[in-house]
């Protein structure tokens, strides 16, 4: 039997190189490793305004069936040196582009560097952290909703989940996604008002995965829409995979808003 992780940047891989995009033999399973989503917190006026004041540690909690229900975060600002609870801030940064401009993503690495260079000791280990967690920011969810047999021939259970972003996309972003994925490019996706950018496709052992990329009201937000076709007993494919394309997302500059299941 084969494992994947995901490693500290959320990608899913394993030892002989396999990540997504790439197709492991038949019967792999999937091992999710704790990960948290790191962010550099900038003054007011973001990057340009100044060296980083703080980080931001948030993690999305899901339901049984990998939807998010809660955001739980906490933030440290290197004036006060203490972790507080982030759930108005995190909040803010999805509803506020003033406020999102304020904060960039990046892996645990840069977090540590930074928060040594703003006088911090040692980055606590992300069980730590979790320590410092508040209340979080709870996500409505609805049931899914079934129109009929959806249900893809030769499976036994076809779901879509919906991963939403704030931030807007670039070309050179939407390149290295095309390269990482493997990923068939839109004719028209140099038309503003063209919704799906790009499209991948996965297969983990005997479950598939199709994933769109897709602008959402006009390029103002971006999501990528994922199609998961399971054949297998259970679905412990699709959380590390989930995971593992939110990081890819999160590694151009986007920040996750939600990811809700459709189907």
């Amino acid at each position: 039997m084969t494992t994947w992780q995901v490693g500290p940047d959320g990608a899913v891989d394993r030892p002989g190189g396999y990540g997504v995009g790439q197709r492991p033999g038949a019967g792999a399973t999937v091992v999710e490793r704790p990960a948290l989503d790191y962010y550099l917190v900038h003054p007011p006026g973001g990057p340009g305004a100044g060296r980083p004041v703080g980080l931001l540690v948030e993690e999305f909690v899901f339901g049984d069936d990998h939807a998010a229900v809660r955001l739980d975060g906490a933030g440290w600002t290197a004036g006060e040196r203490r972790w507080w609870d982030s759930a108005a801030f995190s909040r803010a940064i999805r509803a506020d582009r003033r406020v999102r401009e304020r904060v960039a993503p990046v892996d645990r690495s840069t977090a540590e560097a930074v928060h040594r260079r703003l006088g911090g000791d040692d980055l606590p280990d992300e069980n730590a952290l979790r320590g410092h967690f508040g209340a979080g920011v709870a996500i409505p969810a609805a049931a899914p909703l079934r129109l009929g047999d959806e249900v893809t021939d030769g499976y036994r259970d076809t779901r879509v989940y919906r991963i939403l972003f704030a931030n807007a996309l670039s070309w050179d972003g939407l390149a290295q996604l095309q390269t990482r994925w493997r990923m068939t490019i839109a004719e028209d996706a140099a038309d503003p008002h063209a919704r799906v950018v790009g499209t991948a496709h996965l297969r983990v052992g005997a479950d598939a995965y199709t994933w769109q990329v897709r602008r959402v009201a006009g390029g103002a937000a971006w999501c990528l829409d994922v199609t998961v076709d399971l054949a297998a007993h259970g679905d412990d494919t699709v959380r590390p995979l989930l995971r593992s394309l939110t990081a890819a997302m999160r590694a151009q500059g986007l920040i996750p808003v939600t990811v809700e299941r459709f189907s």
